[in-house]
């Protein structure tokens, strides 16, 4: 009887935590609706970035084009040496600024994040503060290039950005709810100095918040381009997309000055691609960031599950 009794009960314990079919096929399909309500719009975007002007003008964005192009590539792949060295120049910029920014970032967060810091509550205020009150564009600008001789460099690119208050807040609460005191004050008791337990300890067992914060810093330096026409000159230094902005803006410029050209110029104008060059250069600055996603998961799965086991 006793037997019975456990079967009876596991099998309802089963039950509450399980889902009945109807119900998952439900769950299954708004999943499948939201994927596809992801990717849709990038294949889109592709294949209008293959597609010709003059299918454009006649039948508009549209999934079968009347007319497959590569003009707005061969329009980019045409500025030749400068668009790889964008392309490289983008990459150091956005691998560089990334791990100095996190490190920043965890050093910063842990201050904040120890009891014991004397001065936790200013630096924490400090930090905040900056969030609410900037000191403008004008000031910055004057600072970075007169004061710090932020120009035409790399420096230019990666010492603007690598402070952000808001990933310190962010970071600073997840040590608070994932790090156990008890563990950095076993720590210190085995003869453990602050940094050994800082890169030793905590940081393997912060790798999701850590994760999280490298991705938006990551995506905040491969996107920037607003800084590089502030304080870069030299062509050399640019990243991708300012580069890529250029183009778009010259061929803007191009065809709405058109009319003022002789007639030979204005049919050359009509036939360089517009909408196509916009969505080919969505297609070139997503992709290489795209692969960053699948990196950064594995790392935040991976943290997530440390300590999920018990011996």
């Amino acid at each position: 009887m006793n037997q019975n009794q456990e079967i009876v009960l596991s099998h309802r314990k089963r039950r509450l935590n399980a889902v009945s079919i109807p119900a998952e096929i439900a769950i299954n399909i708004v999943l499948v609706m939201f994927c596809l309500a992801c990717i849709i719009p990038f294949i889109f975007v592709i294949i209008i970035s293959f597609s010709s002007e003059e299918s454009i003008r006649q039948v508009g964005f549209s999934f079968t084009p009347v007319e497959w192009s590569l003009e707005a590539f061969k329009y980019v792949f045409d500025i030749g040496d400068q668009l790889w060295r964008s392309y490289f120049n983008s990459f150091f910029i956005t691998i560089v600024g990334t791990f100095l920014s996190v490190l920043i970032c965890i050093l910063y967060s842990y201050a904040l994040f120890r009891q014991d810091f004397k001065y936790r509550r200013f630096f924490t205020f400090f930090s905040f503060f900056t969030m609410l009150f900037g000191g403008g564009l004008a000031p910055t600008y004057m600072v970075c290039k007169n004061l710090l001789g932020l120009s035409n460099n790399y420096q230019a690119l990666i010492v603007p950005m690598l402070v952000n208050p808001f990933n310190f807040i962010v970071m600073r609460t997840f040590f608070q709810s994932s790090v156990p005191t008890e563990l950095i004050e076993a720590a210190a008791i085995d003869g453990s100095s602050e940094y050994k337990t800082l890169f030793r300890i905590i940081v393997p067992i912060s790798k999701p918040g850590i994760a999280t914060i490298a991705l938006l810093n990551a995506l905040a330096f491969w996107n920037e381009w607003f800084i590089a026409m502030l304080y870069l000159r030299d062509a050399k230094y640019f990243p991708l997309q300012y580069l890529l902005m250029k183009q778009q803006n010259q061929v803007d410029f191009l065809i709405k000055n058109s009319a003022f050209l002789g007639p030979e110029a204005i049919k050359i104008m009509s036939q360089l691609p517009q909408e196509s060059l916009r969505m080919a250069l969505v297609v070139l600055i997503v992709i290489p960031i795209a692969f960053a996603y699948p990196f950064f998961q594995r790392y935040i799965i991976s943290g997530l599950t440390i300590g999920s086991v018990k011996g």
